[in-house]
């Protein structure tokens, strides 16, 4: 069996829909109801960043043969993009549903008016950060369990050559490096779009 069993899911559906306040003023913080944390775990598992990653990840793997019992082949290579796909999604999922619990908001909000530096500073600190009900910047939680949850447990399906503490910290990593990639996204990728095509106004 894969990593996408069912409590990962049960739980966002009890908890991730619980009701959350309407979205408030521009000048008050900004609340994820339970049909926004759905759409962002959506988003973040299968959105141009995650898929592009999920590329990356898996032609490394495969051009290293990690893990070696699926081999340097194309057939190696999509076993390697479905499993990491179904832990991220299994992570991206538990991180909506236990967050809504004390009030943690997964998703990244951009701020396109700061300087370049500033907005790169903020892609790194929001990679270990989120912001709470009331807008306050506190560490992710919910992120940390997710990603840090999810790598331990799917040892019990992980090839043999892809188990054991190193090759699980090795991937706990590699989640954090991916939600930064994430963020980088999020942050530069609409002025990066702005400047390679032309947008009618």
């Amino acid at each position: 069996n894969g990593p996408m069993g069912p409590l990962p899911v049960l739980l966002f559906l009890v908890v991730g829909q619980s009701q959350d306040p309407a979205t408030p003023p521009n000048d008050a913080p900004t609340t994820i109801p339970g049909i926004g944390r759905f759409d962002w775990a959506v988003k973040s598992t299968i959105g141009p960043a995650s898929l592009l990653t999920g590329v990356l990840n898996s032609t490394w793997g495969t051009v290293f043969n990690h893990p070696r019992e699926y081999g340097e082949s194309f057939d190696g290579f999509a076993k390697r993009y479905g499993l990491r796909m179904t832990g991220v999604a299994t992570s991206n999922v538990t991180e909506a549903g236990l967050g809504a619990i004390w009030g943690e908001d997964p998703r990244y909000h951009r701020d396109h008016a700061e300087p370049f530096r500033s907005r790169f500073s903020r892609t790194l600190k929001m990679t270990f950060l989120s912001e709470n009900r009331d807008g306050r910047l506190t560490p992710a939680y919910a992120r940390y369990i997710a990603i840090a949850g999810t790598n331990v447990l799917s040892d019990a399906w992980r090839p043999d050559s892809d188990r054991g503490p190193v090759n699980t910290i090795d991937r706990i990593g590699m989640g954090f490096g991916g939600r930064l990639l994430g963020n980088l996204w999020e942050e530069f990728w609409p002025d990066v779009k702005k400047h390679m095509f032309f947008v009618k106004h």
